[in-house]
């Protein structure tokens, strides 16, 4: 091989095309190799450091929440058969796979109220840009509306890639906890791709998913005919995206009975645990005009020769299997096991399960945020209606509070202006309910916040 290319040898190679001034001309500085006990302890002092959610009473929500996970997800993602394989190009030894990728967009369309699924998303904020850049393919204009209530992380997301496909992202703020509405039908034109917004939005406030829809629909309608690609939906409305959370989807109505076109969200919740922050999956589902240009693989149901029911890779839209310049994604075969984990999760749950653990979500979040709202130093930072996730204000600092609230070995939430970034979040914690956190631990969090936020604001008196 060397003497086909033309060299005499690897090294060789290394000197044409690395240049001198970045080759590291010493050794790495690595220390010497240890026998495998002592690598054991040492990591096992390094994992020491970490506080988990099993190490404390934890609130933190923002898009990972601290739910229970059953041991039945456990037993059959560790199965070989799904723990192991790669995409599943031969259907007829990969009818396992195939089936699992088949059933979670059944669960997912039910779910959402749409039609179509693919076989899941990265994860959240990277289905929230996949959707951008389906709706530019769809509709070939070029602004993307987004709500100021989208998670942070997906608003960071979408520019980022926006940039890329030569998009523009106008964000539209809230009023009163939710996006204003007169400030969102003033955004949208004819020249809008795709209007993004949360359902719950960040800040815990349930959206009204119906009035948003409608009012991007609206806008759009006098789009002139030929205005992109394949303006689609009736009266040349947008494709109108909705961040959902889907485990109050058992309460909530769902994005396709609101008009929404498109609905992407992050799938942490459904059975997938909170290890090193991941790893998850994005959700994502379409009304069917939609079907072709949505990023993934998608797996479908038919017959083979012998008229016995089977599954195969329908569409697929990887740089893998199309040309490069029409691929819309390039990711999601890892993600399989962990979409694999919330099919298993939704079908524990039952139609029945999951509208009565939303109601229990209800009742303990009500509880909790009309239990800290009355202590001293502490309301709430808008009154919307709020499912499982909540926004206080706090009459001191945060970041002080939370380390006085750890030692007590709870975490309070989430502070929303180190996340976030926006001078109006100072002073904001995002307190997060999963059915773990029972009424006791919610009072527990009220005895040691107050107890914080009391301290906090003596300390900050001048002597």
């Amino acid at each position: 091989m060397l003497a086909e290319i033309g060299v005499g040898s690897l090294q060789e190679i290394f000197d044409r095309q690395i240049p001198e001034a970045v080759r590291l001309d010493r050794p790495l500085a690595l220390p010497d190799g240890l026998p495998e006990q002592d690598v054991y302890e040492h990591l096992r002092s390094l994992a020491a450091r970490n506080t988990s959610a099993e190490d404390e009473i934890s609130f933190l929500g923002a898009g990972m929440y601290d739910h229970y996970v059953p041991a039945l997800i456990d037993m059959l993602t560790e199965r070989s058969e799904f723990l192991t394989p790669y995409t599943p190009y031969q259907p007829e030894i990969s009818q396992g796979g195939l089936q699992v990728m088949f059933e979670y967009q059944t669960a997912i369309s039910e779910l959402t109220g749409l039609p179509a699924s693919n076989a899941s998303a990265y994860e959240g904020p990277s289905a929230v840009a996949a959707a951008g850049y389906l709706a530019k393919l769809h509709n070939g204009l070029r602004r993307l509306v987004i709500s100021a209530g989208l998670h942070p992380h997906s608003i960071q997301t979408l520019r980022t890639t926006a940039h890329g496909y030569g998009m523009d992202v106008v964000e539209v703020p809230l009023r009163d906890g939710v996006t204003d509405p007169d400030a969102w039908a003033q955004a949208i034109d004819a020249d809008t791709s795709a209007a993004i917004f949360a359902q719950p939005n960040f800040y815990g406030a349930v959206e009204d998913a119906a009035a948003l829809s409608a009012a991007a629909k609206a806008a759009t309608s006098a789009a002139p005919a030929g205005n992109g690609s394949e303006r689609g939906g009736a009266g040349g409305a947008p494709v109108v995206v909705a961040q959902v959370d889907p485990i109050v989807l058992g309460v909530l109505a769902p994005p396709g009975e609101c008009g929404v076109d498109v609905a992407v969200g992050e799938g942490q919740a459904l059975g997938n645990r909170l290890d090193f922050g991941g790893p998850s999956f994005g959700l994502f589902a379409a009304r069917d005009e939609y079907l072709r240009r949505m990023p993934g693989r998608i797996a479908g149901e038919t017959v083979d020769v012998d008229g016995r029911r089977g599954f195969v890779l329908t569409l697929q839209t990887r740089e893998q299997h199309i040309r490069r310049e029409k691929a819309t994604s390039n990711i999601c075969t890892a993600q399989a096991l962990n979409a694999l984990a919330g099919v298993v999760y939704l079908t524990w749950l039952g139609r029945r399960g999951i509208v009565e653990l939303g109601e229990l979500l209800l009742a303990r979040t009500n509880y909790a945020r009309e239990t800290l709202a009355r202590l001293d130093g502490v309301e709430k930072l808008h009154d919307q209606p709020v499912i499982r996730e909540f926004a206080l204000r706090l009459d001191a600092d945060v970041g002080s509070v939370r380390r006085r609230c750890a030692a007590q070995g709870v975490n309070p939430g989430v502070d929303l202006q180190a996340l976030t970034g926006r001078a109006e979040d100072r002073g904001g914690l995002l307190v997060a309910i999963t059915e773990r956190r029972s009424r006791e631990h919610i009072d527990r969090l009220a005895d040691v916040l107050g107890a914080a936020v009391a301290a906090e604001r003596r300390a900050a008196v001048p002597a």
